[in-house]
């Protein structure tokens, strides 16, 4: 008999975590890393340590699914910061050259433990959530702790309302004037790099860019399918809270 301790998705609670959020993460998305990893980092790693050896194959439902990697590759992100907090960015530079080695490591090491297999946060994202799921949402929810990333939620998603909370963040980081802003003056469209490395996605339930951002729009700018788009710097500094 298989002595491993399986925990079954119906039995995965993500109380843990959406407390954990709630206590460290503001409505900007900032988080307190100074806080947590003084306060509750060992909450959060013993919370990833139970969901270790959970049976996967017990999900009967996709946004069940939907609901949990996105919630663990935000925890592992996360939990990766506070290993190694104080950090100003996940992409340090080195005699102000970037230090891909370190930034590559960050996003690619296979160390995050799932149902007994070891993942990668870049398998999770384009592996499983990109290629699994037909939700270009995901790309407002997915945060890599970084200014430039969407808004961390300061809750948990759930199986029964991830949906719902995608539709949420898409209206928010498209409302935002730091991710998408146009310039009336020259007619040109400014966003996020997201849509640029992500554009396939976006495409897959619009004809073009701009025509995905309009339909979240809540600003009433003339951008139609052939607006220029121009893409913003993105912002690797952490998203950690300051003043404090």
């Amino acid at each position: 008999m298989n002595s491993v301790f399986t925990v079954t998705v119906a039995m995965i609670n993500f109380a843990t975590w959406d407390n954990l959020l709630s206590q460290y993460v503001d409505s900007q998305g900032r988080v307190n890393y100074q806080a947590w990893k003084g306060e509750s980092s060992q909450s959060l790693n013993q919370w990833l340590a139970e969901l270790e050896e959970m049976d996967i194959h017990s999900m009967s439902h996709p946004d069940e699914q939907l609901a949990l990697w996105i919630n663990l590759y935000n925890a592992f992100t996360i939990a990766s910061i506070l290993e190694h907090y104080p950090i100003a960015s996940i992409q340090p530079k080195l005699f102000g050259v970037p230090n891909w080695i370190a930034f590559l490591w960050f996003f690619y090491r296979p160390t995050h433990k799932v149902a007994g297999r070891y993942y990668s946060l870049n398998h999770i994202e384009h592996n499983i959530l990109r290629r699994e799921f037909d939700e270009p949402r995901l790309h407002f929810a997915l945060v890599c702790a970084s200014i430039g990333c969407p808004l961390l939620r300061n809750g948990a998603y759930w199986s029964k309302s991830v949906r719902t909370q995608l539709e949420e963040d898409a209206i928010r980081f498209i409302n935002n004037p730091d991710k998408v802003c146009y310039d009336s003056q020259t007619q040109t469209l400014y966003c996020s790099k997201i849509f640029k490395w992500y554009r396939k996605d976006f495409l897959k339930v619009t004809p073009s860019v701009p025509d995905y951002i309009r339909s979240y729009l809540k600003s009433d700018f003339p951008i139609g399918s052939n607006t220029p788009i121009a893409y913003l710097d993105y912002d690797w500094a952490l998203n950690q809270q300051t003043g404090i």
